[in-house]
């Protein structure tokens, strides 16, 4: 058998590839074009067990177009991948070897590859996000101009509906105008982008039962569940509720030693837009429902505001957990018992 770990960066990627007595057979720096790579990979496909791509952010087209042509290929989770700290010199044709060399092991730490086509619509979401974040600083920027300038205090419902003639009723000087309108015109077009984004959306999420029982969830709206179900994926990738509830970033970090607290862990190992969203899910369940406030003020008097919504957040996490694994709605009972 043969193994291949493959360096990825952002005009490049080393391959190595291993024998099953960890002797190099392949060791080359190349460009990142899939024509040069397949020929190379053509002559070892039939021994090869596995090939390992380091998850870096332009992984895609390389995993894919290698799953295409047959190859069985794992995505390397490099958060979760430490080298021995003892070693003098480190390159790229090191990292390929050691990622070829903890495949031969099996002790690969793996991330997720979600399906092609599912990804797009998950990236969309993200998207989404993205522009969201842009209009609101947008939104501020204008408030902050107009209370500068006139005194005027909006919110922001109101400057998202200004119109031209509600400008002009400023009587603003014409460089601060000039200003505004494009601040205005910015927002209207972010606008415009997230409406046909939200329809995309809207259309491939409603078909699916994940996103009907996600509704039925105190404090999940239209928005979270979109989220939650996008970045989620598959949920028999996780084993149980507590590895969800981690990968959500729900859950504490901390090394003991005879008892006592030496340091903690990656706490920011996980999905931080899965971590987002139940977090502002819980925000939304304390404000609306009795049972999830009375969780959270027995939290915060034992400990602080920011422990318990994140208590909060990890009930909501596992109970999206069960409710996606087994198909049930949502029972504030069984969630804040």
């Amino acid at each position: 058998m043969k193994f291949c770990g493959i360096d990825l960066h952002g005009n490049n990627h080393w391959v190595v590839i291993l024998d099953e007595r960890d002797r190099v057979l392949y060791s080359k720096r190349h460009a990142n074009d899939l024509s040069r790579l397949l020929p190379v990979l053509e002559v070892h496909q039939s021994e090869l067990c596995g090939i390992v791509v380091e998850s870096t952010f332009n992984w895609y087209w390389l995993v894919d177009g290698l799953q295409e042509a047959g190859y069985r290929v794992l995505l390397a989770n490099t958060a979760a991948i430490k080298q021995y700290e003892g070693l003098k010199h480190r390159g790229d044709e090191s990292d390929a070897r050691q990622l070829a060399h903890l495949l031969r092991l099996g002790l690969l730490r793996e991330g997720y590859i979600m399906p092609k086509a599912m990804r797009a619509v998950r990236d969309l979401a993200r998207k989404r996000m993205q522009l969201v974040q842009q209009r609101t600083t947008q939104i501020l920027t204008i408030e902050s101009m107009l209370s500068r300038h006139s005194g005027w205090k909006l919110s922001s419902n109101r400057i998202k509906s200004l119109r031209p003639a509600d400008l002009e009723e400023l009587q603003l000087d014409e460089v601060p105008m000039m200003g505004l309108k494009a601040n205005v015109a910015v927002m209207k077009t972010l606008q415009t982008q997230i409406d046909a984004l939200e329809k995309v959306l809207a259309d491939y999420c409603r078909a699916e039962p994940g996103y009907r029982l996600l509704r039925t969830v105190t404090g999940i709206g239209e928005v979270l569940a979109t989220v939650i179900l996008l970045e989620t994926g598959s949920i028999e990738r996780f084993a149980d509720a507590g590895n969800y509830a981690s990968y959500c970033r729900c859950v504490g970090s901390v090394h003991l030693s005879n008892g006592k607290k030496k340091g903690q862990g990656n706490t920011k190992n996980g999905n931080k837009y899965l971590a987002w969203a139940f977090v502002e899910a819980a925000n939304f369940a304390v404000r609306s429902c009795e049972a999830a406030r009375r969780f959270y003020q027995r939290k915060k008097a034992a400990r602080n505001s920011i422990v318990a919504i994140k208590a909060v957040a990890h009930k909501l996490a596992r109970a999206c957990y069960h409710m996606l694994k087994s198909g049930e709605p949502f029972s504030i009972e069984r969630c804040f018992a």
